[in-house]
């Protein structure tokens, strides 16, 4: 075999090690350790110039640590598919060897799974690879158990079509995945129903465990919001032991569960209209060992027939939960009354003007209603933390006493007497869109007692 010498001449075969033929793709060679690499091989007081000089012109291939090879000589390996450009001073004599048993660099070793991604779609594309490719390579993606669900704006241009099934096993492979769905945007269908696509694998249930709860779902059926996360913490620590909840919108039991898992709550009513999530719900409450203490309502909440049965009810529905506001106040037991939940997304304008007076607390701790330290983290628009305390914005206490107010018209309208409506607290869950922050408001309702 001829070797190309330094100065781009030919030259005698070199020092071999292990095999010689032509070696497959850098994405087989790292997958097999016993593959051969190309590498340049040199006097080692010619190592450190060579290296430079690879370096410059891209040509060493980092993914390789340095080699001894027979002779006294250093293997520097250099990347295969621009043999063909090695254009080397003549005063560094080297030669072609191939390295059979390779040992990654640390940097290939510490790589990061985007960076191994890119590499690895840049060798399978060749010299197809252009900078609007590796512009359409995710850079964050979610993974729920041995399932990786990529973004909806990836893997958009053209090229990436014509590999076919080969591209999604390279990205799996990448990842450590053994499926991959692609995300779309939520439909229109009243439901947020997923537009998920499922690329590699046979189905898309998934696994996934949320403050010691187990949640399964179909990812190409049912939404999961990591998102919400601080408020399903939250609903954990309230005290519902013997409580009976009402949740108009269960979903696949993102509220229901710790409702009844943590929070010791001792029956649930979940409705939900979703057939898909409703099948997810079933599985979750078999799951955590709560099958007995919840019954599933399986259609249009606004046409539910539960009356005067709930201590809480949970509304965890955006934009906005007010078409369930009536049906809440049906729930609630008449006699006692209860406290409801309501989520809702409020736009709350740039403003530097101080901040409202706080909010009660009860149901985080205190006999008084306030919080033991007065300080909480909320979300930002830009999905940092900014400690607000137990303070709300100007917006939000607007839109907390004009709820307020609506239920309480509802209630006595519903039973023909007075009720009082009392603000517990404002929880700020997290940013929704730039200037708008899903809210939720804890409202106590009470029957006003004949004087």
């Amino acid at each position: 075999m001829a070797a190309a010498r330094c100065g781009g001449e030919s030259a005698p075969t070199g020092n071999t090690v292990g095999a010689t033929p032509l070696p497959p793709t850098r994405r087989a060679r790292m997958e097999a350790t016993d593959v051969p690499i190309p590498a340049l091989a040199t006097e080692l007081r010619f190592a450190q110039r060579l290296r430079e000089h690879l370096e410059e012109e891209q040509l060493l291939d980092g993914h390789y640590r340095l080699q001894e090879v027979p002779g006294g000589r250093v293997a520097l390996p250099v990347v295969e598919e621009k043999l063909s450009q090695l254009r080397l001073p003549l005063e560094i004599p080297c030669g072609l060897v191939w390295i059979q048993d390779p040992v990654p660099s640390r940097a290939a070793r510490r790589q990061t799974p985007a960076q191994k991604l890119r590499d690895e779609l840049r060798q399978l594309l060749g010299k197809s690879w252009s900078e609007e490719l590796e512009r359409d390579v995710p850079h964050a993606w979610q993974r729920h158990g041995d399932l990786v669900l990529l973004s909806e704006d990836c893997f958009r241009a053209p090229p990436w079509e014509k590999l076919g099934p080969v591209l999604w096993q390279t990205v799996a492979s990448a990842l450590g995945a053994q499926r991959l769905a692609r995300r779309g945007r939520v439909l229109p269908d009243g439901m947020r129903s997923p537009s998920v696509t499922l690329l590699l694998g046979q189905d898309g249930w998934v696994e996934h465990v949320d403050n010691g709860i187990r949640y399964t779902f179909d990812v190409t059926k049912c939404m999961f919001s990591p998102g919400n996360i601080t408020e399903k913490l939250r609903v954990a620590s309230l005290p519902c032991s013997g409580e009976v909840l009402v949740d108009l919108y269960a979903g696949i039991g993102y509220f229901t569960l710790p409702y009844l898992v943590h929070a010791a709550a001792a029956f649930a009513h979940a409705c939900e209209w979703n057939g898909h999530a409703v099948e997810a719900l079933r599985r979750n409450l078999v799951l955590n060992g709560v099958q007995d203490r919840c019954h599933i309502h399986h259609g249009d909440s606004r046409q539910l027939e539960l009356r005067d049965v709930a201590d809480r009810v949970n509304l965890g529905l955006i934009p906005s939960s007010e078409e369930g506001w009536p049906v809440a106040c049906r729930v609630l037991k008449k006699g006692t009354g209860g406290v409801l939940h309501i989520h809702h997304n409020v736009e709350t304008l740039p403003s530097t003007a101080p901040l409202q007076t706080p909010v009660l607390q009860a149901e985080r701790g205190s006999p008084e209603g306030a919080s033991s330290d007065g300080e909480v983290q909320h979300p930002t628009e830009d999905g940092q933390k900014e400690t607000l305390g137990a303070r709300v914005r100007p917006e939000w206490q607007r839109w907390a006493e004009a709820t307020a107010a609506r239920i309480r018209g509802l209630l006595a309208e519903l039973h023909g007497q007075p009720w009082r409506t009392s603000i517990l607290h404002i929880e700020a869950v997290k940013s929704y869109a730039p200037h708008v922050h899903h809210l939720v408001l804890d409202l106590e309702c009470r029957p006003t007692l004949p004087t």
